[in-house]
């Protein structure tokens, strides 16, 4: 399988979780309105429900986005299905989403390992693994997410990011490709507390090995455009909108 997810043409706007400032974040509507701004990618996260279902959540319980405490793990799909989010949106599964938007290109970070052989099975279902993209904090999550779906991209986890950085202060091309081992895109902070992580040196160092380099969360066009001054590959954003702008001009 030949990925397409590469295809279009830089910089990438990521809309991350959709675009949440005018819907919940993570669900359709959000997705919805991210793609009608023109963003070309959907940045999103999955777990796995009590029944056994990959869901689309970034925390590991509603909290924070429902107003009540339960673990997503606790719940089922159904019971999930049932809350409402706002603006008429609630939970929604992979499978869902994929099938809503079949021409879209999917960012999709896995957030427990317990939920990588079922989104590995919901892809290959809905015959989308040329068009998303598989990430996790965990390297080994993501290289065993890359490793039972031949030919997805993925990019870099945690480890995978400060060995990439490190070799790029030590200027090894091959350290970092060592540091990336299959990766196409290393998506990082453009800074982690005092130290910088993106620059000039990191963009073309990571570019001489082969990857991308996508930075988030930025949602500030001047800082949008000072970032693709950069060289910077793809904008992970809570404003695709603007993103969309800053790049047409």
């Amino acid at each position: 399988m030949a990925s397409r997810y590469l295809d279009p043409p830089r910089p990438r706007v990521l809309a991350h979780r959709g675009l949440a400032v005018v819907a919940p974040e993570n669900t359709l509507l959000a997705f919805e309105h991210a793609l009608a701004a023109g963003a070309g990618y959907l940045e999103t996260d999955v777990r796995l429900t009590r029944d056994g279902v990959v869901v689309i959540a970034h925390d590991d319980t509603i909290d924070r986005i429902a107003g009540r405490s339960a673990s997503v793990a606790d719940l089922s799909m159904a019971e999930l299905a049932a809350i409402e989010l706002g603006a008429g949106q609630t939970f929604s599964s992979l499978a869902e989403a994929l099938a809503a938007f079949p021409e879209a290109r999917f960012n999709i970070d896995v957030k427990a390992a317990e939920a990588v052989l079922p989104v590995v099975e919901v892809i290959r279902t809905a015959a989308a693994a040329d068009r998303v993209l598989l990430t996790s904090f965990s390297d080994a999550r993501r290289r065993r997410l890359a490793e039972l779906i031949p030919g997805v991209v993925t990019s870099t986890g945690q480890a995978g990011v400060i060995g990439a950085l490190l070799a790029t202060w030590l200027g090894s091309a091959g350290l970092v490709r060592r540091a990336l081992r299959g990766a196409v895109a290393l998506q990082v902070p453009e800074r982690f507390g005092p130290v910088r992580i993106v620059s000039r040196r990191f963009v073309e160092r990571v570019h001489r090995a082969g990857a991308e380099v996508h930075v988030w969360t930025v949602n500030d066009p001047a800082d949008m455009k000072r970032l693709i001054a950069l060289g910077i590959d793809g904008l992970v954003s809570d404003r695709a909108d603007l993103a969309v702008e800053v790049i047409a001009q």
